[in-house]
């Protein structure tokens, strides 16, 4: 295993998206990290705020993509549900004795560079080409993207 570097074709050019795929980038080197360094209590702990970490982002993603009409929304949404699926596996089998360190860790890296690159960021360019006018980064405070931001954390 090794640590992931985040180079500039995995942004998808919506600033809250990007960070939040670094953040699960961090997560999946910090699993690398505490492997190598065999305490199970922190590996234990990594996985769990990772499958939490990633629940909240698929939420907040498919916010976005149900309020932009995203037309792919759907099936977006049941490859999340699959990917859950299968980690919460892993997290079981984990939390029942059984090191599944290495195969997490090699799932987790091809899935999140694979998804980023094609269904995020097909996502990405529909909602840029059926919303042009709306603002994507988080700095910004009015429009589309900040109220679904607003809505999904309840500030809207």
């Amino acid at each position: 295993m090794a640590h992931l570097i985040w180079t500039h074709d995995l942004d998808t050019g919506i600033d809250v998206i990007d960070h939040q795929h670094r953040q699960i980038m961090d997560f999946i080197n910090h699993l690398h990290d505490a492997t190598a360094g065999g305490d199970r209590t922190a590996i234990g702990g990594i996985i769990d705020g990772l499958v939490d970490y990633t629940l909240s982002h698929f939420a907040f993603e498919e916010t976005l993509m149900e309020d932009s009409g995203y037309e792919f929304f759907r099936p977006h949404k049941k490859v999340h549900d699959i990917f859950v699926r299968r980690v919460a596996e892993m997290q079981t089998r984990f939390k029942d004795g059984e090191n599944v360190t290495d195969e997490l860790h090699r799932l987790l890296s091809r899935w999140l560079f694979s998804h980023i690159r094609s269904e995020d960021a097909a996502f990405a360019r529909s909602a840029k080409k059926n919303m042009p006018d709306q603002a994507y980064a988080t700095k910004e405070t009015t429009g589309w993207f900040s109220r679904a931001i607003g809505r999904f954390f309840g500030r809207g």
